[in-house]
């Protein structure tokens, strides 16, 4: 099963920036498709997420937010 994981993001986020570039380069590696999406594009978002950005989502669910925790994310992508 491939995993998709998404990156909860906003514009001028500096630690959106440092999550994104975290998840480009782990992904990248284990071969993970991946993408960001903008909190403050839909009101549902910001609503559950818009305090907590980046915030990433792995099939759909909250796997962890503010940083990327590089080796639980690694295990929760094997």
């Amino acid at each position: 099963m491939t995993h998709q994981v998404v990156v909860m993001t906003r514009q001028g986020c500096p630690s959106c920036v440092r999550a994104e570039e975290d998840v480009e380069r782990i992904c990248g590696e284990l071969g993970v498709p991946w993408s960001t999406a903008d909190v403050d594009s839909d009101s549902e978002w910001q609503a559950e997420y818009g305090d907590r950005v980046p915030v990433i989502l792995i099939d759909g669910a909250e796997h962890g937010y503010w940083k990327v925790e590089e080796e639980r994310f690694r295990k929760a992508l094997a």
